[in-house]
Order: structure tokens, then sequence, then C-alpha cells
């Protein structure tokens, strides 16, 4: 895999590697408290400012992606475990949108790895496509691996404007429907792969929502990633 980043920052990181795999959790509106937002955000600043070596050494790169995962589980068993805020998608209109959408962009913006969608929010790993490329100025689709270090960019906020619109008209209400804010993480290698894939799979398990990680309805994986 590619270790070419490139890197944006808002309230989360975000590294976006050429020719990558990608697990991406996005949120409703408003399902987390603000002081919840902050607590996490003061601690994982803390933790990035200890880091305590050189800038660029493997060690600090290692170490910031250890404190990464920290970080993400506590902000994942905040999101699992939260009772107030809206949980739109326990709605099956609403969350049968989501999953069609995921589905329809399969093999077309992306090659569909896993998702789960809980109530309110969503796991998704996809390896991302660039389906056009220019060759004597006519364009070709020819659904070869990603080119763009913002490709990932480009696919949620197409993914998150058209299932707002259209969840947002299944529930009769209007508005913001997912923060825009969203995590997004470049998967190391396929030993990696396979435990986010099990991760995504059972968080409806560790949420307690279901037994048996095939019993919910909202879970997806492609065998042959695996």
């Amino acid at each position: 895999m590619d270790d070419k980043f490139s890197y944006y920052q808002r309230h989360l990181p975000h590294y976006q590697s050429l020719n990558n795999i990608f697990f991406i959790t996005f949120r409703l509106a408003n399902s987390l408290p603000l002081d919840v937002i902050i607590k996490l955000k003061n601690e994982r600043d803390s933790l990035i400012k200890n880091l305590g070596v050189t800038e660029k050494s493997p060690e600090r790169k290692e170490k910031y992606y250890q404190n990464q995962k920290i970080y993400f589980a506590k902000f994942d068993s905040f999101l699992d475990n939260n009772v107030s805020g809206p949980k739109w998608l326990t709605e099956e209109n609403v969350a049968k949108i989501v999953k069609e959408s995921f589905h329809y962009r399969d093999q077309m913006d992306y090659n569909l790895i896993a998702y789960t969608i809980m109530p309110n929010h969503v796991h998704l790993v996809i390896e991302p496509l660039d389906k056009k490329i220019v060759l004597d100025n006519k364009v070709k689709v020819v659904g070869r691996r990603v080119s763009s270090p913002y490709v990932v960019t480009g696919i949620l906020e197409n993914l998150k404007w058209y299932t707002a619109i259209k969840c947002n008209k299944v529930l009769k209400r209007k508005g913001q429907f997912w923060q825009h804010e969203s995590y997004d993480h470049v998967v190391r290698n396929s030993e990696e792969l396979r435990k986010i894939v099990r991760y995504v799979l059972l968080n409806p398990v560790k949420a307690g929502l279901v037994e048996n990680f095939e019993k919910w309805k909202w879970n997806y994986y492609n065998p042959q990633y695996l």
C-alpha cells in the first residue's frame, strides 16, 4: 500500500493516501453532546502533544497511530452508548436509503468491502476507484484505482448530500442530517483490514443490539477481501 500521504484537518485528523483502502465513520448531526466532543478533542490533543519524539520519526508515526486508535475507540463507544441525540437510522426506510446508496456506488466510485449502519452512525470500508481518465481529449471509464489525494472527501460529500436529502424527505424534516465531520483511516495491511472488518461487523453486538452479527440486517462484507 502507498505510504505517500495527503493531510488535512478540521476537528478530526485525516490522512488520505493514494491507492488505499479506507475505514470511514460518520454520524448523524448532533449525535454527541458538545461537552463530549470537547473532552475527546482535549484528550487527543494532549496525547499528540506528549508524543515526545521528532516529527518525522517512525516512532512518532507509530505512537500517533496508536493514540488515534485510543481516541477512536472512545469516540465510537460514546456513539454506541449515547441515549440522547437523534437515532434516525433506526427507521427502516431511512437505513434502507443509506444501504442502497452504498451499494449503488459499488464498483463505480469504490469497491465496497464492508459496512454497518448503526442507530446514529455508520462504519464503511471502501477501496476508492477513479472511474474516469482523459484519453485523446475524451473521458473514458476505466475503473482504475484513484490518483486524487482527496477522493474520499469527494465520495463522502456526494454520498452524504444525496442520502441527507432522501432521508429528510422520509422523515418529513428539514435541516442538517449528517454531522459535517467524519473519521477516516488508511488501512495499512491485510491483517489490519481483517481486524477492521471484524470490528465493523461486531459493532451491533458490542452495542447490545443483536447477539450475532449475522442477525444485524444492516451489516455487509465482501468475502473476497478477507
